[in-house]
């Protein structure tokens, strides 16, 4: 079988190609396999996609899963592929019976729920107290010739997040690992999923519909896919719905925010604050409103960049496509 693997280069400080490649040859040791690795340090498009995997391949790792790259036009000009695998979580919205149509597997890789979800913290917990801030201000104040030292005084209000009521809006892996985190802040856990959630290790989390998240929420975390059903699920009239002075966390997929709605929130306080490690064009190009939201904290879609998370994806995915070839596949995405 003549599998390609679309390898982007590491863009965390701390991992190399090398050592990433390293995994990645342990899919040579599967018996029966021609792997071919083809490395990149940009984003492609669906376009470039396609050039690059040969008409002969039967599986393919390591593509963007989106709309314009599964088409008929696509599986024509490769006929034999059998297996496609992203290595996100996440994936766009794609026609699932087309896929069927030419007896295509498709399959994502869920390597970081726990990552993601404590970088959802992450932003949280900048917003509820402000570390950096207050650090800084240690570090550079002049405090001994400062007659009357404000020192053990607030520079930003600090929140408490114990007793507090925290919304997810996506129950899956990462939406999962951020409740038990929020568990372990003393939060009441609460969420919206589409299908209900079942076992016991789901028990302490109440899952309730869509508006009772909204309207009952002191921190809502967005942790569902972009679909066609999902985007600007947080728009105006669901900002409305919410408690005054909500906190929202997004690092999932920017396209889930109606970005001027949500500007418009935070610039009148509806929304206290906005953590988002995703945004709607990236990297901004335009003069985003949102960039200039001084309540909104703003990461440039991180969540995932951890060397331990990052190496994971690919023992991940192997694993995946191990399951795939013995016929049990897993993590199928267009069942």
């Amino acid at each position: 079988m003549k599998v390609q693997v679309l390898v982007s280069k590491p863009k965390s400080l701390d991992i190399t190609l090398n050592e990433m490649m390293e995994k990645w040859h342990m899919l040579e040791l599967i018996p029966g396999l021609e792997c071919h690795f083809y490395t990149y340090d940009k984003s492609l498009t669906s376009e470039e996609i396609s050039n690059i995997i040969d008409s002969d391949t039967e599986a393919v790792i390591g593509v963007y899963l989106r709309k314009d790259l599964i088409t008929e036009d696509f599986f024509i000009k490769h006929p034999k592929l059998k297996y496609m695998a992203g290595m996100a979580h996440g994936y766009e919205e794609f026609d699932v019976e087309l896929t069927h149509k030419y007896g295509v597997t498709i399959t994502n890789t869920a390597y970081g729920a726990s990552t993601i979800a404590e970088f959802a913290f992450a932003l949280l917990l900048d917003i509820c107290h402000k570390v950096e801030l207050h650090s800084s201000y240690v570090k550079t104040h002049d405090w001994v010739n400062d007659p009357s030292p404000r020192y053990m005084f607030g520079l930003s209000d600090q929140i408490e997040l114990n007793g507090m009521t925290f919304g997810i809006i996506g129950l899956g892996k990462i939406g999962y690992h951020a409740a038990l985190i929020a568990k372990g802040f003393g939060m009441n856990v609460i969420s919206f999923n589409r299908h209900l959630k079942t076992g016991a290790e789901y028990d302490f989390i109440e899952q309730v519909s869509l508006d009772e998240v909204l309207s009952r929420s002191d921190v809502i975390s967005l942790h569902t896919p972009l679909t066609d059903a999902t985007k600007n699920i947080i728009n105006k009239e669901s900002i409305a719905k919410m408690k005054d002075g909500v906190i929202l966390i997004n690092t999932s997929r920017g396209g889930l925010i109606n970005e001027d709605d949500l500007v418009n929130a935070l610039n009148s306080g509806k929304i206290y604050a906005a953590g988002l490690d995703v945004i709607s064009e990236e990297p901004p190009r335009h003069d985003l409103g949102i960039l200039h939201c001084e309540n909104a904290t703003i990461t440039d879609h991180i969540a995932y960049l951890p060397k331990t998370s990052r190496l994971r994806s690919v023992s991940v995915a192997i694993s995946n496509f191990k399951a795939y070839l013995d016929g049990c596949p897993t993590s199928v995405i267009n069942k």
